[in-house]
């Protein structure tokens, strides 16, 4: 599933190459993508706009149009938002359309297409269909984005912030670090990769951090997101840039995925686990499992 520093790339990419563009019609293949606003609602109400910029919200990306409106689009597992530029031909034997070296998307995935006044195109590709969109007028935005947490790359992201989240919570790690309630972007990749960062293992309680974990894991949280965002994300599955192109964190993964292979601090085997029902990679070595402390029993009242 694309993350923060997908989701990122995407939109440090697109960004420039969009803003100040028209689309001069938007086309929509899947009436899944939009529901449950009719797709020639939606086709009407964006067609003839102009691009403001793409922003980011935790893993949502925002296509700011003219009349202070945004489109909100979500990846999911499987999406990918790519620009295509120039003209393309089919390969009929691959159902695909094919670009210069080693780019390509699937038209067979093609749920929505942006058509540029300037010719190119903006596809929203998804094998899988979970990728959705909705028009939000920006005065609504705050309201709608109200139950995601801070954004990790942000000054509000502070170790004294993230004491705050975590006070009082017997929730793993993992599973605090996957609920976007708390840190916004943050999914199953980098939740691995900042864990290992911070020499936390997976399962300890969230309540249990003490200051110096938490500054840890903070620092740990941020390097993990950056270090993604500098590969241009991981191309696991489907994830493609926006271009069309593979990211190459995955060659860079500490734990993820390394089940059985020497830990890069350690040499011993990483593990894998499930926690919260997400495949979960770590050092039993290095990572440390931290304990809750226990509650002081109240001396028992004595019988008059």
């Amino acid at each position: 599933m694309p993350e923060l520093p997908e989701v990122e790339t995407v939109c440090r990419q697109l960004d420039p190459e969009l803003a100040g563009h028209e689309i001069e019609a938007l086309e929509i293949l899947d009436a899944r993508w939009c529901r449950p606003t009719l797709p020639k609602k939606l086709e009407a109400a964006v067609s003839g706009a102009t691009i403001e910029g793409l922003g980011r919200r935790g893993k949502y990306l925002l296509l700011g149009l003219d009349g202070a409106r945004t489109l909100v689009m979500h990846l999911r597992m499987t999406g990918n938002l790519v620009l295509v530029e120039g003209e393309s031909k089919l390969d009929p034997s691959e159902g695909r359309r094919l670009y210069e070296g080693e780019r390509s998307v699937s038209e067979r995935h093609l749920r929505a297409r942006f058509r540029l006044g300037d010719g190119r195109e903006l596809w929203f590709t998804d094998p899988r269909r979970f990728g959705e969109a909705f028009l939000v007028d920006d005065s609504g935005l705050d309201e709608r984005f109200a139950r995601l947490g801070v954004e990790p790359l942000s000054g509000d992201f502070t170790p004294e912030a993230l004491g705050e989240m975590a006070a009082g919570r017997t929730a793993p790690l993992k599973s605090f670090l996957l609920d976007q309630s708390g840190v916004a972007g943050v999914g199953n990749i980098y939740a691995d990769e900042a864990l290992f960062r911070a020499r936390l293992h997976p399962l300890s309680p969230t309540g249990s951090m003490k200051s110096e974990h938490l500054e840890a894991l903070r620092e740990a949280v941020v390097a993990a997101l950056e270090a993604g965002i500098d590969d241009g994300g991981a191309s696991i599955d489907d994830y493609r840039d926006g271009r069309g192109e593979k990211g190459t964190m995955q060659d860079e993964f500490l734990v993820h995925t390394r089940e059985g292979q020497p830990c890069p601090q350690c040499e011993s085997p990483i593990v894998r686990i499930v926690v919260s029902g997400r495949s979960t990679y770590y050092c039993p070595n290095c990572q440390v499992r931290l304990r809750r402390k226990p509650r002081r029993r109240r001396p028992a009242r004595r019988s008059p």
